[in-house]
């Protein structure tokens, strides 16, 4: 499937038609979640991981596995819990009858990771994720083995505030390319759901693509051009969130404890290459960069106090910088 294609720009129409089947398919069962559909897609073909965020019973779990059943690849779910061990995800060494030591592996050997309510378990284990997360590898007793590509870890997490749980690290939160809040559905879609989930039938997916064309289009998302302005325009919104630096203005002076690292900048271009190819254009421009801002920095900004009295949100403070 990778090299049916004469040049590039077919290539890249390729990709914004495997994108809409996939969006057709998801959407057989996910009622009314396109902008969240489109996300992850999106970071699936930025080679970069996501974390979901909402309460219980939003269907981030369903919504996931239908993803891994389309882009047919392998799909393992970890369920985080506060008794969780590093070994549980990762794998470990065990000695058979001869005194060997044979690795046993973890259900992070898959293509797809759910991490199903990744702040339920303790800070250990969720450092567990991060080689892998990195890497895209995994050692245990020294030894290195590579995780099967493509490779994405897809959380959820419910919210903070919720009892028993334990926030994540800000080096693992930095780790995902989006955070993605799920709403509660409107009126229209949970009627919609209501009516599809209540009866004997069950709406199914069909495979769309393969491991092969993942691969293949993760890499022409990192061959798409982009011109200088649309760089220095994403790397400036980094920066302006960066408080009492040369580009912070009064509201980031006001309102933040600190800002975006580079992970940041890199993730506005690479997001803004693939939102370009799925909207039929071969270059990214500002409007792109602008559309991946909130989900980009929402978990790379931290609020001080006085945001937090002025109940001025994280995604408002980014709206505002735009």
């Amino acid at each position: 499937m990778t090299t049916q294609y004469s040049s590039d720009k077919e290539a890249a129409d390729a990709l914004k038609e495997t994108y809409e089947k996939l969006t057709r398919e998801i959407s057989k069962v996910i009622i009314g979640q396109k902008d969240v559909i489109r996300l992850i897609l999106t970071s699936i073909f930025c080679k970069g991981h996501c974390l979901l965020v909402g309460v219980p019973g939003l269907a981030k779990t369903l919504l996931i596995q239908n993803t891994a059943a389309v882009l047919n690849l392998d799909f393992n779910r970890i369920q985080f819990t506060p008794d969780l061990m590093p070994s549980d995800i990762i794998g470990a060494e065990t000695m058979d009858k001869d005194r060997n030591f044979n690795f046993i592996k973890g259900p992070i050997f898959a293509n797809i990771i759910l991490a199903d309510e990744i702040n339920r378990t303790p800070p250990k284990t969720q450092a567990a994720l991060l080689e892998s997360m990195q890497e895209y590898s995994v050692t245990v007793a020294g030894k290195h083995f590579k995780l099967p590509p493509p490779f994405f870890v897809l959380a959820t997490q419910n919210p903070i505030e919720q009892e028993g749980t334990y926030p994540l690290p800000e080096a693992q939160l930095d780790r995902f390319m989006f955070n993605i809040t799920l709403d509660y559905p409107s009126y229209e879609s949970e009627v919609e759901v209501v009516k599809g989930t209540t009866t004997d039938k069950k709406a199914s997916v069909d495979k769309i693509t393969s491991s092969e064309e993942i691969l293949f289009f993760q890499n022409l998302v990192r061959k798409v051009p982009v011109a200088d302005n649309v760089i220095e325009y994403a790397v400036k919104l980094v920066r302006k969130t960066r408080p009492f630096t040369e580009h912070s203005d009064k509201l980031t002076n006001d309102y933040l404890e600190w800002g975006a690292g580079p992970r940041a900048s890199q993730y506005l271009i690479l997001g803004a290459k693939c939102n370009a190819l799925i909207n039929g254009k071969y270059s990214p421009d500002i409007e792109d960069v602008q559309e991946m801002a909130v989900p980009v920095l929402r978990h790379r900004i931290v609020r001080n106090f006085k945001a937090e009295a002025d109940r001025t949100s994280v995604e408002d403070i980014i709206k505002q910088l735009l």
